[in-house]
């Protein structure tokens, strides 16, 4: 299931990595480049919560090999385009696939991992290791053979969909019906998960606009050209590597709370000297950024299950969907800002972001988490939970 997270995730990444190449190849304005960000964006946002309603009723292990071909195959076309409507249109259909991957594979991650925040930890490493190599990967194809190799960009879809099929005959979509039945325990909090996707909104607009013009920003303010623009994204995507699995096993000694705020106020300081310090200090304060933001990913996402223990599915699409993907919504409002004034002036507003979301944070309460009380129970009952998994 990591592994084809990965394979998925890589077509996020892969999206604002192909910005500066529709800049270079086809001189899209900030505010044009931004609208490929939020095609991918938008219908994402919109559809991905109801994917993850639709899997709390029923179980759809067959959209994970599905969703990872949809995501692979927008985003190989939009090199390919002719025109600036049909790159919007498959990037879209980018956007949709992978907004249809993340509520099953949740489910089935959550299953899996019986509750564990460092498992947890590891699939979302998955994901994150997919954006990642997402720099690297346009880079590689598009940096040597031009927008027209976008097509090379399919491979990694392909196999994904093998890994996912792979996961659902192995047993992993029974796994997600077994979620399933641990569903129903516990209230819906309803008043804390609003609060906590407030705050994922925040970080979200933070990470996809620094995804969206952190490459070009560096160029500006360090120098070095397409190397450095790539290397700045490669180390903000890279962070979340070490940033996830971190979050999880910080979370087991200190709670998970405790360790999303703390990343919120380092963001606050980390997106501060992105934006003013120049030279290549900028650098660090990329890796600290990336640090600050990864480290509550998956937290956010086992949070969000344990404020909605009815509504798993749903919780999952929220968290990893529309209150992630809401950032793709106001990426085009940052790149109407730059080409107005400057885009050093246009990222300053992100600063005040995390502060807003650790505000969001500061009142919540750690939830109840069914998936972790079953082995205080004894081993009959972790016997007998496995057996109904």
């Amino acid at each position: 299931m990591s592994l084809g997270h990965a394979c998925v995730d890589v077509y996020q990444g892969a999206v604002a990595a192909l910005v500066p190449f529709f800049v270079a190849e086809r001189a899209y304005s900030y505010a044009a480049a931004s609208g490929v960000v939020l095609a991918a964006s938008l219908l994402s946002s919109v559809v991905q919560p109801l994917f993850g309603a639709l899997t709390d009723r029923w179980s759809m292990p067959w959209l994970l090999p599905l969703s990872a071909l949809a995501g692979g195959a927008g985003v190989a076309l939009s090199g390919v385009t002719g025109s600036y409507a049909l790159t919007l249109a498959v990037v879209a259909v980018s956007g949709v696939g992978v907004a249809a991957y993340h509520p099953e594979a949740a489910r089935a991650a959550r299953a899996a991992s019986r509750g564990s925040h460092t498992a947890m930890g590891w699939f979302s490493l998955g994901g994150n290791v997919g954006f990642a190599l997402a720099p690297l990967l346009v880079a590689a194809v598009v940096a040597t053979g031009g927008l027209g190799a976008s097509p090379l960009l399919v491979v990694p879809a392909v196999v994904g969909a093998a890994l996912c099929a792979a996961a659902v005959r192995s047993g992993t979509g029974g796994g997600a019906d077994g979620g399933r039945g641990g569903e129903g325990i516990g209230t819906d909090d309803w008043p804390s998960f609003l609060r906590l996707s407030g705050a994922i909104m925040c970080r979200s607009i933070v990470f996809v606009g620094l995804s969206a013009f952190v490459s070009l920003y560096v160029r500006q303010r360090a120098g070095g050209g397409e190397v450095a623009g790539t290397a700045a994204l490669c180390v903000l995507y890279a962070g979340g590597a070490v940033g996830t699995v971190a979050g999880g096993r910080l979370a087991e000694r200190y709670g998970r709370l405790t360790v999303v705020r703390r990343a919120y106020a380092l963001s606050v300081l980390a997106v501060a000297g992105l934006v003013l310090v120049p030279g290549p200090a900028m650098y660090l304060f990329v890796a600290l950024t990336s640090a600050g933001l990864y480290v509550p990913f998956s937290l956010h996402v086992t949070l969000g299950q344990d404020y909605l223990p009815r509504r798993v599915g749903t919780a999952s699409g929220v968290t990893l969907g529309l209150a992630v993907s809401v950032g793709g919504l106001a990426a085009p409002v940052i790149g109407a800002l730059a080409d107005a004034t400057s885009l050093r002036t246009a990222l300053v507003p992100l600063i005040a972001l995390p502060a807003l979301g650790w505000l969001l944070l500061s009142g919540l309460r750690e939830p109840a988490s069914p998936g972790r009380a079953a082995p205080a129970a004894g081993p009959p009952d972790r016997r007998s939970r496995a057996v109904s998994a």
